[in-house]
C-alpha cells in the first residue's frame, strides 16, 4: 500500500477509534446504567470498560503511526514504553474476566437473569480480548484489499503493526 493511501486510511482510523473509545462505548455504558441496576450489569460494564481501555490504546497508536508518516515529532521510546505497560495491564484485565463473571453470577444467586444482559456481557468481554489480539498479536481486521490478498496468499493473519513495532524496538 502506498504512503498516501496509508495516510488517508489512518486519517479515518484514528478519529473513528477515538470516537468509539470516548463517545460510543461510554454512551453505551451510561445507557446500560440508566436502564439497569449496577449489580445486574457488572460483567457487561467490565467488558465495555476493557474495550474502551484497549480502544484508547489503538487510537493512540494510529495517531502516532500517522504522525510518523507525516513527519510530526513524537517521543517514540516513551510511547513504546507506554504500549508495553498497557499490554501488561491488558493481560491482567483479561485474566480478571472469569473472576468478574463468577462475581456477577454470585451476586445474582448463581443464575442468569434477563436483567443482567449476560449474552451481551460475554460479547463485550470477548470483543475486548479480540481487540487486544488485533493490536498486540495478529491483525484480525481485514478491511481492505491488501489485507485480504495477504491472507489468501499466505493462509495466515498478518502480525499486528503494534506487535512489529514493539518487537523491532527492544530497549
Amino acid at each position: 500500500m502506498g504512503k498516501q493511501k496509508l495516510i488517508k486510511r489512518l486519517k479515518s482510523y484514528y478519529p473513528l477509534e477515538r470516537f468509539h473509545a470516548f463517545i460510543t462505548f461510554p454512551a453505551i455504558m451510561l445507557y446500560v446504567l440508566y436502564h439497569h441496576t449496577f449489580k445486574d450489569v457488572i460483567f457487561l460494564l467490565y467488558g465495555i470498560g476493557v474495550v474502551i481501555f484497549i480502544l484508547i490504546q489503538g487510537q493512540h497508536y494510529w495517531k502516532l503511526k500517522l504522525y510518523r508518516l507525516l513527519n510530526k515529532p513524537y517521543d517514540q521510546i516513551q510511547n513504546l514504553k507506554l504500549f508495553r505497560k498497557a499490554k501488561t495491564i491488558n493481560f491482567y484485565l483479561m485474566a480478571l474476566i472469569p473472576i468478574v463473571f463468577l462475581f456477577q453470577l454470585y451476586i445474582n444467586d448463581w443464575s442468569f437473569i434477563p436483567e443482567n444482559l449476560m449474552n451481551w456481557a460475554v460479547v463485550a468481554n470477548v470483543f475486548g480480548v479480540l481487540e487486544h489480539i488485533n493490536f498486540y498479536h495478529r491483525q484480525l481486521m481485514i478491511d481492505n484489499q491488501s489485507d485480504a490478498k495477504f491472507l489468501m496468499t499466505n493462509k495466515k493473519l498478518k502480525v499486528a503493526s503494534l506487535a512489529k513495532d514493539l518487537d523491532e524496538n527492544q530497549f
